[in-house]
Formats: C-alpha cells, structure tokens, sequence
C-alpha cells in the first residue's frame, strides 16, 4: 500500500511541488548542499543517512532538476559530485521560511538567523533582506548556526 498519492499531475502546484520536495530527505540533502556538502559522504557523514536512501534521494533531486551530477576521478573510479541548480537554489525562501518557523514554534536551545551578507544584517524575512529589501540569493547568504559554530555558514550559489 502506497504511503500516498501521486500528485505530479495534480493541478494545484503546491501538490506538484510536493511530490518533489515533501520528503524530509530533500530538503535536508539541499540545505547541506547550499552549505557546501558537493560528495555522497559528506552527505552520509552530515546526515547520518543510509547508503540506499541516500543514493535514491540524490538520483531524485537530479531527475527533478535540483542538483546536477559532475563527474570526478576517486583514486580507484570515477565518483560523482552533486552542485545546486538555479531550481534547487530558488528554493533558498523556503528553507529560510522553514527554519523562522522552526525558530518561532518549536522548542530548541538556540534560534538560527540568516544573515545578508552584502549589507551585513539578519534578516527576518524569507526571500528579501528585511534592512535593505534586495532579494535573498545563495552566495549573498550565510545562516548563523551558534550551536554548530560561532562563525556564520555562508551558502554556495547555484553551480
């Protein structure tokens, strides 16, 4: 029995939209891939994900179009890395929507700001900066982690 519908035809986008990145996996995978992650281990080791899992979502994202696959040479075969498209990274807004979210309603120990990095403040907003009202682009954008590091983490632009 399947878990759910298949909702790639539906008329509604949100639905559509879904059935692309309604697995918590994706959008998980896209944010460490904004924050650098480019090599099926650095996503294992990040994300503590199985092997199998991992390989499917990525396989995914590639035929949605949210990351493209680059070949490199590993010391025994060729390997592949996954860059962020420009339809992964305009995504950003929903990432930084989901964590002000998170920040506002769930319980947590420290909150997670997204910092426009041309004019240097935190933004509350998900896809404009609140202070100087440029939109948010990956690359112009660093989130500030403090219970990962002090330093803020910027993100990589579209590859």
């Amino acid at each position: 029995m399947p878990l759910r519908s298949d909702w790639s035809a539906s008329l509604c986008p949100i639905a559509r939209s879904l059935e692309v990145v309604g697995d918590p996996w994706v959008l998980l995978i896209l944010r460490d891939a904004l924050m650098g992650a480019r090599r099926f281990e650095q996503f294992r080791a990040k994300l503590g994900i199985a092997d199998n899992v991992l390989s499917r979502r990525l396989a995914a994202m590639v035929e949605a179009g949210l990351l493209r696959q680059v070949p490199y040479r590993g010391p025994r075969r060729t390997h592949h890395e996954y860059l962020v498209t420009p339809a992964g990274a305009e995504l950003l807004p929903v990432l930084n929507a989901l964590a002000a979210w998170g920040n506002r309603h769930t319980t947590g120990t420290q909150a997670m700001d997204t910092v426009h990095l041309p004019c240097g403040h935190v933004t509350t907003s998900a896809d404009t900066c609140s202070h100087c009202g440029r939109p948010l682009r990956a690359g112009e954008v660093a989130w500030r982690r403090p219970w990962r590091s002090p330093a803020d983490a910027p993100l990589v632009p579209a590859g």
